[in-house]
């Protein structure tokens, strides 16, 4: 196995393949809903409405579900799960874990506590998570002192 290089900054990392397909499913959803809402007769209005008002939640409910990704650059991490964003110095971030099992990359941080980095998981591209994990990991290294620094 090759070690991994170090990628260019700034970088972002995203689960690609995932991202499409609930980008997708989403749109589809929404576009039938909506249509099948205009072609029943028997509907008023209101329901039409509420018809598609529910679509658009569930678009929603997909859009927030590919938010997650990662970006790298010379200061730091910012990581974007589904509902949060947190910004890291590379000093805070002691170690990247994705070990066999784990729904997507943890990262180990200087306070003590282990960060879910949604950005980068194994689903559905397996070989992308691992290089994208070895990817930042090789950043973290090499730009963190791996210290507990206040």
């Amino acid at each position: 196995m090759s070690e991994p290089t170090t990628p260019a900054l700034p970088v972002t990392f995203r689960p690609g393949r995932t991202r499409a397909v609930l980008l997708t499913v989403g749109i589809a959803m929404f576009a039938t809903v909506t249509v099948v809402a205009m072609m029943l007769e028997r509907l008023g209005p209101g329901e039409r409405a509420s018809f598609v008002f529910t679509a658009a939640l569930f678009l929603g409910v997909l859009v927030l579900l590919s938010r997650p990704k990662v970006v790298a650059d010379d200061e730091g991490v910012t990581v974007v799960n589904i509902t949060r964003t947190r910004r890291l110095a590379w000093a805070e971030i002691l170690r990247v874990n994705l070990r066999s099992g784990d729904p997507w990359v943890f990262l180990d941080l200087s306070d003590g506590t282990s960060l879910p980095v949604l950005g980068i998981q194994p689903g559905i591209a397996r070989e992308a998570a691992v290089r994208d994990a070895r990817a930042l990991r090789t950043l973290a290294e090499s730009r963190g002192t791996g210290t507990e620094e206040a």
